[in-house]
């Protein structure tokens, strides 16, 4: 009885699950509709014809007289916004004019889902959030991030108040941040996978009181699934203090992770002041630890990674041989400036000579 109970729900919960995505993918093709109605009513031939508020301020007052909700001249500016910066990149089989045809006997709700699933993958509330993303390049890696983790909208607002795009651009060289807007963050190394800094505003820590490492830690794992959100794509938690043992003395290793993408371990250390060289020594002794003992032939090298307060550059490069696994990266525990975030990478552009 019990397997055929689950089984039951299960094709319950799909079922209820497709309905929602087809009727969310209905609406955003029908704002898209409305909005390539709007825009063709103001150009009347004209490609280069202004924006016209008293056809959105009378079709808004029409339409919520006869429908209600939904049609408020914002909602509707959203639409015809919606409809120029996706217009280009869409299949027009549907929207080459007002009469374009349906098949008989077939409804217009699925014909238009049908036309434009692959395209619009996305809720209307997360497309109404990425169109007021001025950078395109920016707002289309959000776009596939989105789609690539089912991000819900409040995961999309934090990664991109936190500057996720800027933080990995400025890890990358310019063919690097060319390909985050055409494929988002693919993850084929250890480096690809970093940022600088990590932002843990989530935490609740505050910048000028005084914490520990262990209260570090331990907010961590009580958020334990934003922090793995802020860790990236791939991430899987295994064990906090891990300890390690040679002879009579024992270390702990503060976070372990396994990476799937990268099929590796990642062990993560926290430091709340300036990274020292010891700090630098000891990580890279945990790594060769899990690479002789833990790890299997054919998954590949452990990662160390320490999030510090502090880092120094020039000390990491030094101390470290140059194949390492072993890096250092920034953390903060309060939200960046993104307004700071895209100066630096304008000024990072500009610095940094092209790569083929």
């Amino acid at each position: 009885m019990f397997p055929l109970i689950r089984e039951i729900q299960d094709v319950v919960r799909k079922a209820r699950l497709a309905v929602a995505q087809n009727v969310n993918t209905i609406q955003v093709v029908t704002n898209f509709e409305i909005g390539r109605r709007i825009v063709e009513h103001e150009q009347q031939g004209d490609p280069k014809a202004g924006y016209g508020k008293r056809t959105i301020q009378e079709l808004s007052r029409h339409l919520t007289e006869e429908f209600g909700r939904g049609f408020s001249k914002r909602n509707l500016e959203y639409m015809r916004r919606f409809y120029l910066e996706y217009s280009e990149s869409t299949p027009l089989a549907v929207s080459g004019g007002s009469d374009a045809a349906v098949p008989v006997g077939q409804p217009i709700a699925q014909t238009l889902s049908a036309q434009f699933t692959p395209r619009f993958a996305l809720s209307w509330s997360h497309y109404v959030f990425l169109i007021n993303i001025g950078n395109r390049d920016e707002r289309r890696f959000y776009e596939i991030e989105v789609q690539q983790n089912r991000w819900s909208l409040s995961e999309l607002k934090r990664q991109f108040n936190t500057g996720l795009y800027e933080r990995l651009a400025l890890s990358r060289d310019k063919s690097g941040v060319r390909a985050l807007a055409l494929t988002g963050h693919v993850i084929e190394k250890p480096q690809d996978m970093l940022k600088d800094p990590y932002v843990l505003e989530f935490l609740g820590l505050d910048e000028k009181a005084c914490y520990r490492e262990i209260d570090l830690e331990s907010a961590i794992i009580d958020k334990l699934e934003t922090f793995l959100l802020e860790l990236g794509k791939g991430f899987l938690f295994e064990a906090r203090q891990k300890r390690l043992t040679f002879d009579a003395d024992h270390y702990f290793v503060d976070l372990v992770f396994y990476n799937r993408i990268l099929r590796c371990y990642v062990l993560i250390d926290l430091k709340i002041g300036r990274i020292t060289h010891s700090d630098l020594g000891q990580m890279q002794m945990y790594v060769n630890y899990y690479d002789r003992k833990v790890k299997f032939e054919d998954e590949n090298p452990t990662v160390g990674i320490i999030l510090c307060k502090i880092k120094n550059d020039a000390l990491v490069e030094l101390t470290l041989p140059k194949d390492a696994n072993v890096y250092a990266s920034r953390y903060q525990v309060y939200l960046p400036s993104k307004e700071e975030l895209k100066k630096k990478l304008i000024e990072w552009s500009e610095d940094t000579p092209e790569t083929e």
